[in-house]
């Protein structure tokens, strides 16, 4: 892994960090949570989550999409990576939203619809400034 793909993941990281903070911490909070089930509450960590661990997290998709992108998908375009970006965390997300769905009670079925939506839009963000 090269100091190139370190950085492109870094800068995804603060994009899907800040991104998150404004999509999920202000402009959809309320959806999110008043479509949280009473199990998904019981889970919560309390009023401030971890923030450090929210970063890792964002660092690690941000490393997932600068090695596709550089190793596989030769892609160097902020409009590259915005598209493979959002497909790439749409798809993820959907995923990890419908098997926590089908074995968990914590997500209503419109924040398991809305919230793959969310992470291609924080996808297309990062990825391109990832490809950039």
């Amino acid at each position: 892994m090269n100091t190139k793909v370190l950085l492109a993941a870094l800068a995804g990281a603060v994009v899907t960090f800040l991104s998150g903070w404004v999509l999920y911490g202000m402009a959809l909070k309320g959806f999110f949570e008043a479509n949280t089930t009473e199990g998904g509450a019981s889970v919560m960590r309390g009023e401030m989550p971890l923030m450090w661990a929210i970063f890792v997290g964002c660092l690690a998709w941000s490393l997932l999409l600068a090695l596709l992108y550089s190793r596989w998908a030769a892609i160097t375009t902020f409009k590259g990576g915005a598209i493979a970006g959002a497909w790439i965390m749409f798809l993820v997300a959907l995923g990890a939203d419908f098997f926590s769905y089908a074995s968990m009670n914590i997500m209503t079925m419109n924040a398991t619809l809305v919230d793959p939506v969310v992470n291609a839009v924080q996808g297309a963000l990062a990825g391109g400034i990832i490809g950039w």
